[in-house]
């Protein structure tokens, strides 16, 4: 099939997941166009089958905000009539699937284009939910040939606040296997923990939803009864906040701060825990991502979360803001002997056999096929 994917290219769950099926389905044997206004983060290296299309929206005095929504919907028709395209699949309802309707439209009776749209998140609970978009996000979903969620949360969120009237599959996100470096790992896992301590990871956008500053507290807490320390990957609104907050609490010798990475595989990979007391999550990738590095969870019970997190099994979930029972559960996995090696393989087992590439992508093509009316 020829497959065009449109999403946020930027560091975030939508975005990452829409690349990371881009490439699967390369490596499966589709041809793959993503269409975006810059390089999806995660598309890195060469693939003789995935091309790249930017998205250029013009300035003109007269447009106060860039229309960046027309220009994608012309991109993409004009890249579904010249490339064949079978189908596109918008990763995040807005703007993404209102351009894909309006490129569907605009070559009607030209090029037969399907339109496949993916839900994950705040496209429904916070942006799509706004009266601003409301209206449009419902007529964009029901225009779709197909709507998946990446949980059955934001399914049933979805049809409370939009009542739709196609249906929607829920399509969990995915990871895959990959290379291990242990002799790099335990390199780096020495410079980060030069006093043997253990390491609470924390991997997001720093928004205020991700709720970093409690990843802090539940360190706080930890401090008195166990040698810790908090690596934090990722950037966003909330970093500068958080590296104040750090200091207030005189846990700065305890905190390092990472940014931005790219390998984030190999950072989760030298972590003991991992921290997510998000106040809303839809799924929670970055979770998965460390529950298959074998890091046991510790988060909040918000939307999806506990669809992932199995509490008592693969981790420990509690109210959102519930700092106290958070760092109750980590001092329990790092002080009962056993429990961390326990929970490390229960977390890494369960991200295989539940959330594997290998069982997520054979069913978008699945729904892909049943779209074009194709025979399995």
């Amino acid at each position: 099939m020829k497959i065009g994917i449109s999403c946020y290219p930027t560091y975030g769950g939508s975005g990452v997941v829409a690349t990371e099926l881009g490439k699967n389905l390369a490596n499966r044997g589709h041809e793959v166009h993503f269409i975006s206004y810059a390089l999806p983060y995660r598309l890195n290296g060469y693939y003789d089958n995935i091309f790249f299309h930017e998205v250029k929206v013009p300035e003109y005095p007269l447009f106060e905000y860039p229309p960046y929504a027309l220009a994608l919907a012309t991109k993409l028709a004009d890249i579904a009539i010249h490339e064949r395209l079978d189908l596109i699949h918008t990763h995040y309802a807005i703007p993404h699937a209102t351009s894909g309707y309006l490129a569907r439209e605009m070559i009607r009776g030209e090029h037969d284009l399907k339109l496949v749209t993916t839900l994950h998140g705040t496209d429904i609970t916070l942006v799509g939910a706004d009266p601003s978009f409301l209206r449009i996000t419902r007529y964009s979903i029901n225009s779709s040939d197909a709507v998946t969620a990446v949980s059955n949360f934001l399914k049933e969120e979805t049809i409370r606040t939009f009542n739709p009237t196609v249906p929607i599959e829920v399509i969990y996100n995915f990871i895959e296997e990959q290379v291990e470096q242990p002799r790099e790992c335990k390199v780096l896992r020495k410079r980060l923990a030069a006093h043997g301590e253990a390491l609470l990871i924390h991997l997001s956008n720093f928004r205020p939803v991700k709720r970093v500053l409690d990843t802090l507290e539940i360190t706080r807490l930890v401090l008195p009864h166990h040698p810790v320390r908090l690596v934090l990957i990722g950037d966003g609104p909330e970093r500068s906040v958080a590296e104040r907050r750090a200091r207030e609490l005189g846990i700065e010798n305890s905190v390092t701060f990472l940014g931005k990475q790219d390998d984030v595989y190999r950072l989760l990979s030298l972590g003991d825990i991992f921290l997510m007391p998000s106040e809303s999550e839809s799924f929670g990738l970055a979770a998965l991502e460390a529950m298959y590095c074998g890091l046991p969870c510790v988060s909040s019970n918000a939307g999806g979360l506990p669809e992932l997190n199995i509490h008592g099994e693969t981790g420990y979930t509690a109210p959102v803001g519930d700092v106290e029972s958070m760092s109750r559960h980590v001092l329990r996995i790092l002080s009962e002997e056993g429990r961390l090696e326990k929970m490390s393989q229960v977390a890494r087992n369960y991200a295989l056999e539940r959330f594997h590439a290998d069982k997520i992508i054979p069913m978008y093509v699945d729904l892909y096929r049943r779209v074009l009316g194709q025979s399995l």
